[in-house]
Parts: structure tokens; C-alpha cells; sequence
């Protein structure tokens, strides 16, 4: 339900974010998570922004006494 994911839903919501084509200095919009390009993402130069696996989100649980 998206109404529950509350905080954690934001570390799931892909963004929009420009980045700068190291072959022709174009920009280009791509999408991540956490910093990570979610799907690849080719320029019109042909370079690939690589999709990149996101890091795991770290969930501590207390412990009950």
C-alpha cells in the first residue's frame, strides 16, 4: 500500500537527475535511487549510463526484554 510506505517509500521512488556525458559533455536524464542509475540509460552519442544495483536498505530491529 503506497499510503504505509511512509519514509522507506522515498528510498524506493526513482528520481530524475541530470548527468554530463563523458564522450560528447551532453547532458543526460537518468534515473536513480539513492544515487544509483536505475536502468541504462544510452546518450544520443551512444554511451550507456549503466544501470546500477542500489544499495540494501539496513533495517535495525531493538531488540524486546
Amino acid at each position: 500500500m503506497p499510503v504505509l510506505d511512509g519514509c522507506e517509500g522515498k528510498y524506493r521512488t526513482p528520481i530524475p537527475e541530470d548527468r554530463i556525458c563523458p564522450q560528447c559533455g551532453a547532458e543526460v536524464e537518468v534515473f536513480t535511487i539513492r544515487g544509483k542509475v536505475t536502468e541504462d540509460t544510452a546518450c544520443e552519442c551512444g554511451y550507456v549510463f549503466k544501470a546500477e544495483e542500489p544499495d540494501p536498505i539496513v533495517v535495525e530491529k531493538k531488540e524486546e526484554k
